[in-house]
């Protein structure tokens, strides 16, 4: 799981503690790659933290064997990736619930991107899984 220091430190706050089921699960037993410049801070194991240049390290660690990397939240880490080509789908997870507000998935400097649609989820409660890969910018 690769996550910013917001993001890790809003799910510290919940996820060790969330109890016994698959997500929690999953979530807590991946190990959390964070992007910090706060280190010695780091509680919530198994967890790396990722400093200096952040497009090189995560470019490494693309190279390794092991499961996906998956970023979840990290509205400004998102827009850094994918500027940068690391990001090869994404997953929009949409609810079944409208919101007038709320927080942005990319930046608002960001410029329109190509995806392509891969697949899609339905789950019994009504929120869908939507994955697509990513193609490149609109402009080229």
């Amino acid at each position: 799981m690769l996550i910013g220091r917001k993001t890790y430190d809003e799910f510290l706050g919940y996820w060790p503690n969330a109890g016994y089921f698959p997500m929690a699960n999953a979530i807590n037993g991946a190990t959390k790659y964070v992007i910090t410049h706060r280190p010695e801070s780091l509680e919530w194991e198994p967890v790396k933290a990722l400093a200096g240049d952040i497009i090189a390290s995560i470019r490494s660690l693309k190279t390794t064997d092991g499961p996906d990397l998956i970023l979840l939240g990290s509205i400004s880490l998102t827009s850094l990736l994918l500027d940068a080509g690391l990001i090869d789908e994404i997953v929009l997870i949409v609810y079944p619930v409208l919101l007038g507000r709320g927080k942005r998935i990319l930046s608002d400097s960001y410029d329109a991107q190509k995806l392509q649609f891969a697949n899609t989820v339905a789950t019994p409660t009504g929120v869908l899984l939507n994955t697509y890969r990513y193609v490149g910018s609109l402009n080229s």
